[in-house]
């Protein structure tokens, strides 16, 4: 939507270094941007509920499967590869260093276990083996990635002019970001003004809901098989869809530019880290997920769920009991 003409960022914007950002200017620029999106999200949200609460997306399912998933989540990510390409092209050795880090983490040291201090009440303090390379390859990646930027910044072998290949990649470009940003801060609907809708914005953001939903159904599909419980019912899959549109109204009141959906790249991390769900006493709410069984009839709520990693070694995680779902 902001690629049409009449959103296109003025000229005098571009360069950041001659802009000043607290100008009124500059504010209301992007601004009367976001409240575009504020109402073309809003309005779109409650198509996506409507959708989902009416049981509308459960019918549909019979016209989705594979073949309508696949290329729907293949050309939703295909345009993030030129925003990747130009972040990755600040400093491509450092982008190139990153991607090695985290295929060794996570597909060459996974099941290398690092001893870890631990203390509990049976054996006091004692060490623990933990599959740190396997839980964190993406963050390990990222902050030796960023350490070796800042050893690089401290020492200037980056360059110091703005113009030159590489200025991007030193650390304190944008260190007065945090120094200029208040401490505490307390967001509320409608802090960027009146929302403003456009019969283009609502038609554009429409388009991305209705590919949204069919990625969140791929979604749901691919989770319940990474953590090895049966495929979501149609009535589940319905209340997820009418939720997602609920989170879409909150983001699109509150401003944040954004809408919320199924994120196909953190099912994608739980294949990487072998992170599972499994059953515990602690409860993480789902609202698309079955209730697990009771009196052998499995019941639509929320599970009792939470986090664990999975020993690659092993079949079952220990400690963790195997319920059916």
């Amino acid at each position: 939507m902001l690629s049409l003409p009449t959103w296109k960022c003025p000229v005098w914007t571009l360069n950041a270094s001659l802009v000043n950002t607290s100008s009124p200017e500059f504010t209301e620029e992007w601004q009367k941007r976001i409240r575009e999106l504020q109402g073309a999200i809003m309005v779109a949200s409650c198509v996506q509920m409507l959708v989902g609460f009416s049981g509308l997306i459960g019918f549909l399912m019979r016209f989705i499967g594979p073949l309508t998933i696949a290329p729907t989540i293949s050309l939703v990510a295909l345009p993030l590869f030129d925003s990747a390409g130009n972040d990755a092209g600040i400093h491509w050795g450092i982008a190139a260093m990153t991607i090695f880090l985290i295929v060794l983490f996570s597909q060459y040291l996974k099941n290398i276990a690092v001893p870890v201090p631990v203390y509990g009440r049976e054996k006091k303090c004692h060490t623990s083996k933990f599959y740190l390379f396997q839980v964190f390859p993406v963050l390990l990646a990222l902050c030796i990635s960023w350490l070796l930027c800042f050893v690089l910044t401290v020492t200037n072998a980056l360059p110091l002019a703005p113009a030159a290949y590489g200025y991007l990649a030193r650390t304190d470009t944008k260190g007065d970001v945090l120094s200029q940003a208040p401490w505490f801060r307390f967001p509320y609907p409608g802090q960027w003004g009146l929302p403003t809708i456009s019969l283009a914005g609502v038609f554009g953001i429409v388009a991305g809901v209705i590919s949204s939903m069919v990625e969140s159904i791929g979604d749901y599909y691919a989770c319940a098989r990474l953590v090895g419980a049966p495929p979501p019912p149609k009535h589940a899959i319905n209340r997820g869809i009418g939720i997602e549109g609920l989170g879409c109204l909150l983001a699109g009141a509150w401003g944040t530019g954004n809408g919320t959906t199924s994120y196909s790249e953190n099912v994608g991390a739980l294949g990487i880290t072998r992170v599972r769900f499994c059953a515990s006493s602690c409860t993480r709410c789902l609202p698309f997920w079955p209730k697990l069984e009771r009196g052998g009839r499995g019941e639509v709520g929320v599970s009792q769920l939470t986090l664990c990693s999975r020993d690659p070694s092993e079949e079952q995680p220990k400690g963790a009991t195997d319920t059916r779902m």
